[in-house]
């Protein structure tokens, strides 16, 4: 949800399971336990994606996990 609120589209689970709550039957196959699974997200790249919004999101997402952890920004 904070991702989105910053203007990145990321999901969970697998392109071809979009809208399910499942975790990814990819990691599953891979041997990821369900609990941590569910904690993933999967981020796409486009063809339009400049190093710049890679880059923009390398700093949202640390941003956002010193937030969870109460740490500053």
């Amino acid at each position: 949800m904070r991702l989105d609120l910053l203007g990145f589209s990321v999901s969970q689970g697998s392109a071809c399971s979009s809208g399910s709550m499942r975790p990814s039957h990819v990691l599953a196959a891979m041997g990821v336990p369900e609990e941590l699974a569910a904690r993933t997200i999967r981020i796409s790249l486009g063809w339009t994606t400049e190093p710049a919004d890679i880059e923009r999101f390398g700093e949202a997402w640390v941003q956002i996990a010193r937030a969870g952890r109460g740490k500053a920004a």
